[in-house]
């Protein structure tokens, strides 16, 4: 039986999915570099500085050697997840058990996607905080779950509170994803809250998923915690890492999750039936870096904090007012009055040729504010922050 084409339909999951809120910046983005526009694009964010040489040969040597080139270990090399368990009791003093609470994963987003799979049944709810990455809404939708959103507010600095949770919410509630240092508002978690985090979630009975992909890009010689630090978190949840923002390695796909040993055996189980696990050659590399990257992880943080500060003094003269942010690459600022997020981010796009992000995005509570992201040479950022002075004041 053959399918007409034109008339194939997605399933219901995919219809699920919200439309796509930058598309109209896409487009006009798109026709202005048509155009020969000189568009400076403050909205990706992905590393802009390449890997560091070091890594790439080990990579090089790797993949040379025939043995690397089968099937990769489900639950990855057990050099790696040792090197692993090294790193997290060198940067956390976090004791983790390579064997059992370790699982290499192809990036940190795939693990996230696929945690609702292997833990949620049809109906269960994830609490999923609002603004937010949006992988933690979709792969909720995608396992059959249910979402409820969890506010979070300038005024409780980017933290959500659970005393207003609905006991029908909690009591089919199984998920609670949290992200610190936020993506998009830059905050971070405070020990006090971690405490509060797992007496709620023993209370509850939750999962919790924490996705820690931006504690290495921190500045003033801040560093952000581990969700795992905290005491008896390792008996409610998980935590998730990833090489990418670290050590520039976004498209390499190396990250993993580490804590509740049934958890980890959970997701493990559903990926060994949807994946063969990371390339041989990368899981030796990231094992380099995690071994030897800190140097390079310094010498980074150092050039996000000078861009940070090009951004915070730029549009301090324009009269926004900006905490600098402790730590992420991402600048979280307010809209000025009269403007919505789409439109101040058109008006940027229009009059200035500068990409930035509409919070809105992000979810409702991202109304009113814009994300920068400061992957991004010095020079470009200063360009770009002269060109909005010029077409905008406050």
């Amino acid at each position: 039986m053959s399918v007409e084409m034109g008339r194939i339909d997605s399933a219901d999951r995919i219809k699920r999915l919200p439309p796509y809120l930058f598309a109209e910046v896409d487009r006009l983005k798109r026709e202005l570099i048509q155009k020969g526009k000189d568009v400076i694009d403050l909205g990706v964010g992905d590393p802009d500085l390449p890997t560091p040489k070091f890594i790439i040969d080990a990579l090089y040597e790797a993949a040379k050697d025939a043995k690397n080139h089968r099937y990769a270990l489900d639950q990855g090399l057990p050099e790696l997840r040792k090197g692993m368990a090294r790193w997290y009791q060198n940067r956390f003093g976090v004791e983790l058990n390579p064997d059992t609470e370790i699982l290499p994963l192809i990036g940190s987003k795939e693990g996230i996607a696929h945690l609702p799979l292997a833990l949620l049944n049809p109906g269960d709810i994830s609490l999923v905080p609002d603004p937010c990455y949006p992988v933690y809404k979709s792969a909720t939708w995608f396992a059959g779950g249910e979402v409820h959103l969890l506010d979070l507010l300038e005024e409780n600095q980017y933290l959500p509170t659970f005393k207003d949770i609905p006991d029908r919410t909690l009591e089919r509630a199984k998920l609670l994803f949290l992200n610190y240092p936020n993506n998009p508002t830059g905050a971070c978690a405070t020990p006090e809250f971690f405490k509060n985090t797992v007496s709620f979630a023993k209370e509850h009975q939750l999962i919790v998923c924490h996705d820690a992909a931006y504690t290495e890009i921190a500045f003033d010689h801040y560093k952000p915690l581990s969700f795992l630090q905290t005491p008896g978190a390792k008996s409610v949840g998980v935590e998730f890492h990833s090489l990418s923002k670290t050590y520039n390695m976004t498209g390499w796909r190396v990250g993993f999750v580490c804590g509740n040993h049934e958890v980890v055996r959970h997701l493990s189980k559903l990926k060994a039936n949807i994946d063969s696990g990371i390339f041989q050659a990368i899981q030796i590399a990231g094992l380099k870096a995690l071994e030897h990257g800190q140097a390079e992880v310094d010498r980074l943080k150092a050039i996000y904090q000078k861009r940070r500060d090009i951004v915070v003094n730029g549009f301090q003269e324009i009269g926004w007012q900006i905490q600098p942010p402790k730590a992420t690459f991402y600048m979280w600022l307010p809209v000025p009055p009269g403007y919505t997020s789409q439109e101040l981010c058109l008006k940027f796009l229009k009059e200035a040729n500068v990409v930035v992000v509409p919070g809105n995005g992000f979810g409702s509570n991202g109304e009113g504010y814009f994300r920068i992201s400061l992957t991004m040479a010095e020079d470009r950022l200063t360009e770009a922050v002269n060109r909005i002075k010029k077409i905008h004041t406050k």
